[in-house]
């Protein structure tokens, strides 16, 4: 595993300690680099991952977190199609 680190330095123990915790984390990834950014008592952890998660997109319609609208009824689907839509 490639393992970074900016700021001060760290013990071989504490690194390995954010390994293992990133593997607790995220148990069900593969990771293959880490980022340990250290500013004081602050510690920033960003892990690198072997491959993309699929990622689906979910919106807030009608007071719902939904990814589609396939399972609204006709009245959740006639209040998402009469809702008024602003451009950002």
């Amino acid at each position: 595993m490639n393992v970074k680190v900016i700021g001060e330095q760290l013990s071989q123990n504490e690194i390995d300690a954010y390994i293992d915790y990133g593997r607790k984390k995220y148990s069900d990834r593969e990771i293959i680099g880490m980022t340990v950014k250290t500013d004081g008592d602050y510690v920033d952890l960003q892990y690198d991952f072997a491959k993309d998660v699929p990622f689906d997109r979910i919106r807030r319609i009608t007071g719902y977190l939904v990814g589609t609208l396939d399972r609204f009824n006709n009245g959740k689907r006639a209040e998402e199609r009469d809702r008024v839509k602003h451009s950002v």
